[in-house]
């Protein structure tokens, strides 16, 4: 095409960040995606939820990669950015989906799964009517940092 040698193609990435601002350190994930709806970055959709669903396997249409956004009480480390693949199965107890079972969902109504990523951020404190703590705080920093770099590469 004429005219569009030399030109950077911008990516279409997804956001997708689970939490609720209402349960203290839950409130991560939301934080981290109204920083970053905030930029209006072009090629970049943010979608804030309270959780992961089936319907967001159909978010994942023509993007080239996806970031999956949550707080986790489980985890020893205070920020880890990880590839994450298909699930195996999906528990059918609930309407809340992780991000691997999502994956899964995008599969089984026979669509491409892009490449996709888990940034989990340890959350200590997730009760009802509490902000952030403050190691919350400091946790949310680094991962903004990593969030930045993440999107940095696929810019």
């Amino acid at each position: 095409m004429r005219g569009t040698e030399g030109a950077k193609r911008v990516s279409r990435i997804v956001v997708l960040a689970a939490g609720n601002d209402a349960r203290g350190d839950d409130g991560i994930g939301p934080c981290l995606a109204t920083r970053l709806s905030a930029l209006g970055l072009p090629g970049v959709t943010v979608l804030d939820a309270f959780q992961f669903q089936v319907e967001n396997a159909l978010d994942l249409d023509g993007v080239d990669a996806a970031l999956f956004i949550d707080a986790h009480r489980s985890q020893i480390e205070d920020v880890v950015l990880a590839p994450v693949a298909p699930a195996a199965a999906v528990a059918v107890q609930s309407h809340a989906l992780s991000p691997a079972e999502v994956l899964r969902v995008r599969e089984q109504i026979g669509e491409a799964v892009p490449p996709c990523w888990l940034l989990s951020v340890r959350g200590d404190d997730f009760s009802l009517g509490t902000g952030l703590g403050e190691p919350a705080v400091r946790r949310l920093e680094a991962a903004w940092d990593e969030l930045r770099r993440w999107l940095a590469e696929r810019a």
